[in-house]
């Protein structure tokens, strides 16, 4: 059990975390075995290359502890995945996770902020991106850094390949109309929209994060939605 303090940064979750060293030292171990990249710059444009196949690209933008995208890389060994996470000591820990599940080598490991998509993936070069109960910045001041903002919202544009879309959760109602309306004013069709996940047609094949378990098991409704750009309205 990681005892953790959590505060944000750039977008993403940062965690504070009580016994470091041991969390480092994974982090340490499995940048070593390749699951966590040094420099992830140097395969924009060169994904393919890396996983040595031209399968699809998914991204988690905020992995937290990893039991989601772990999941899906071990359900789906035909589909590249690839988690971005601000805090590294976070990833240590995701690649255990992964090693535990036996997931094969359609998984790696970035430690980054969101905003450098574009210095890690060309134009088109990702097919789904998920945001799994990004941070609400609920300060007014701050809405520039919420994960749906419009800011975000052209550089996901920009990496989706044709066809990509985004998959959206989270447990917090005013983040969650904010987005709707942020994909609706930036050409983004919508779909599977839903206030309560858990009680809907899109529920089947759900995959859980560590958050959303805990938050769900307590009562609180989880909202979601999937999104894809589309060509952009002149004027």
């Amino acid at each position: 059990m990681v005892n953790c303090r959590k505060t944000r940064i750039g977008g993403n979750h940062i965690v504070r975390i009580r016994g470091r060293d041991k969390f480092q030292r994974q982090f340490e171990e499995y940048r070593v075995k390749g699951r966590i990249l040094v420099d992830p710059t140097q395969y924009k444009g060169k994904w393919h290359q890396l996983f040595g196949n031209l399968n699809p690209i998914h991204i988690e933008i905020g992995t937290g502890r990893g039991r989601f995208i772990t999941t899906h890389a071990a359900q789906n060994p035909d589909i590249n995945y690839i988690g971005i996470e601000i805090e590294h000591i976070l990833l240590g820990r995701v690649g255990a996770k992964a090693e535990e599940m036996e997931v094969g080598n359609n998984l790696r490991l970035i430690a980054a902020d969101a905003m450098r998509l574009l210095d890690l993936f060309d134009a088109g070069e990702v097919n789904r991106i998920y945001l799994n109960f990004s941070d609400p910045w609920p300060k007014n001041r701050h809405t520039p850094r919420r994960l749906t903002h419009t800011n975000f919202l052209e550089l996901y544009r920009v990496v989706l390949g044709r066809d990509g879309d985004l998959h959206f959760k989270t447990d917090n109602r005013p983040l969650y109309e904010f987005s709707l309306n942020m994909f609706a004013d930036n050409d983004w069709k919508m779909s599977k929209i839903t206030l309560d996940l858990h009680n809907s047609d899109w529920n089947e094949g759900n995959i859980m994060t560590e958050y959303e378990e805990k938050f769900s098991g307590l009562g609180f409704q989880i909202n979601r939605l999937e999104a894809r750009p589309l060509p952009k309205r002149e004027g």
